[in-house]
């Protein structure tokens, strides 16, 4: 396909959010931009749809506060007087029997204060006893990166990992912490690790000072505030429509050409730019561009670079990040099937489940009891709803992914009914299913994403982003994409003129 537009083409293979953000960033640059997305739809793995009239994401529900980017995306997009927040909101642990609440003063479910570990019923009086070693231990010699599961199971036991830390990163990762990499998922406490002999001093380190007690007080023990708030508020946002929404607004905005069903199946140099082919092997279409971008998944980008000269160690690197598949089952009932009735009654805005149970669900979320734009939704006859949002697959379970829409929705619904005691099968049911959706970042990711960096450097005109790289978040993507817009421009701006 031939151009007649005299500005650099930079061309984006990838309609997720983080290629969407960077034709966003390209906005108002002296380029032309189009976006090509393989699959029917743009968004990635932002989705919304309705589910008892209300709009209910499919993915992502919410992007962390704390980092900039993602609430920066939104204001410059013009969605900032969309943004909501959660109401107060805490969250609960599954285990042994009972709805237990994750303990107040730890970091990513590593416990700083072992007092609330206790009190929270989370371990037994064992797992109590050996995750108190860690404040006795001698410092645990650490050479290179690890798996989460050694380096804190050395320091706290096995319990505080499988029933803390693991349904936490299964969470962010839907990854086991016996495979994850401590330095990549986790950066902020491994460095501090290193300069603290027990990993709970190394947690509080990372945490604010605890509430002072009132005047004339007893002070009770517990977290500096609720989870998932901070001073000043919560570090959690949204959009009242669904993150969903903000995948449309960035393309609309952005004024790229987008297009979709549009698979790059090759790229290759071509003169001072690239050349992508497009479309099935009968009827290809090329398009050349100045300067690509790829905002797609590791594997895909491997092969996408497979005959690129000089990008070997890249390629192989791509190859070596994996992806777990999972699947969101949001399930809506009248709030008179819940026992007190409704779920706010329960005090938590949602639970994890450690693997070890044994269970298929691996966190549940009260979108309703979250989400306070979301409480308005009925059911027939104008009675409330409760919508709950319940994540299923973890790494390897790719065969209970399999089974019908219907016997997933079962399985989480009657595993909700055992922890909330709600009565009778749901309202209305979904079932999302994302296929290779969460990067797993396993020990060595930080090397691998180096390399890949470095070889993507010496490609003029050529960068990457996504989750793959520096975090799964919106934030994180979307700093990706800045990178790569930066990269790309600076390529485009140092170029003879003329070329």
């Amino acid at each position: 396909m031939e151009r007649t537009n005299a500005q650099p083409h930079v061309v984006i293979v990838g309609g997720g959010i983080s290629g969407l953000a960077a034709a966003f960033f390209l906005r108002d640059e002296a380029v032309q931009v189009t976006v090509l997305e393989g699959s029917p739809r743009l968004g990635g793995k932002l989705s919304v749809s309705e589910i008892g009239g209300a709009a209910v994401d499919e993915g992502a529900e919410a992007l962390l506060v704390t980092r900039p980017e993602g609430i920066a995306l939104i204001a410059e997009a013009g969605l900032d007087d969309q943004r909501t927040v959660p109401g107060p909101t805490s969250s609960a642990i599954w285990t042994r029997g009972a709805l237990r609440p994750l303990p107040g003063r730890q970091f990513m479910g590593v416990p700083s204060d072992m007092a609330e570990l206790a009190k929270s019923g989370v371990l037994s009086d064992e797992g109590l006893a050996r995750a108190s070693q860690d404040l006795e231990l001698p410092a645990t010699a650490r050479d290179g990166d690890v798996p989460v599961a050694e380096y804190v199971g050395a320091r706290l036991g096995e319990e505080v990992v499988d029933r803390l830390v693991d349904p936490l990163l299964g969470g962010v990762y839907a990854g086991r912490s016996a495979e994850l990499s401590f330095d990549a998922t986790l950066p902020a406490l491994a460095a501090a690790s290193r300069k603290h002999r027990s990993l709970a001093e190394a947690a509080r380190s990372l945490l604010p000072p605890p509430a002072p007690a009132s005047p004339g007080l007893a002070q009770t023990p517990g977290p500096a505030q609720a989870p998932g708030t901070r001073a000043g508020g919560s570090v959690f946002t949204t959009l009242a429509g669904g993150l969903g929404m903000l995948p449309a607004y960035l393309a609309k905005t952005s004024g790229a050409e987008v297009r979709t069903a549009a698979m790059a199946r090759e790229l290759a140099p071509a003169g001072s730019g690239w050349r992508l082919t497009l479309g099935s092997r009968a009827a290809p279409e090329q398009l050349d561009a100045d300067a690509v971008i790829l905002a797609i998944p590791a594997r895909p980008a491997g092969r996408l670079l497979a005959d690129v000269p000089g990008v070997s160690a890249a390629v192989t690197a791509f190859s070596e990040i994996g992806y777990a598949s999972m699947a969101i089952v949001t399930l809506a009932y009248p709030r008179s099937a819940f026992p007190r009735p409704g779920l706010a009654a329960l005090g938590w805005s949602g639970y994890l489940v450690p693997a070890v149970d044994g269970r298929v669900v691996k966190a549940a979320t009260f979108s309703t009891v979250k989400w306070p734009h979301l409480a308005g939704a009925t059911a027939s006859g104008n009675e409330p709803l409760e919508i709950v949002r319940c994540s299923v697959g973890r790494i390897g379970e790719e065969a209970l992914l399999q089974r019908a829409d219907d016997d997933l929705a079962a399985l989480a619904a009657a595993e909700l009914a055992e922890a909330t005691g709600v009565r009778g099968a749901p309202a209305a049911t979904r079932v999302t299913r994302w296929g290779g959706a969460l990067p797993q970042y396993t020990v060595g990711h930080l090397d691998r994403v180096a390399t890949i960096r470095a070889t993507m450097a010496a490609q003029p005109g050529l960068a990457v982003c996504g989750a793959a790289y520096d975090g799964v978040g919106i934030p994180a993507c979307v700093a990706t994409a800045r990178a790569a817009t930066s990269q790309v421009m600076a390529f485009l701006a140092a170029r003879p003129s003329g070329r």
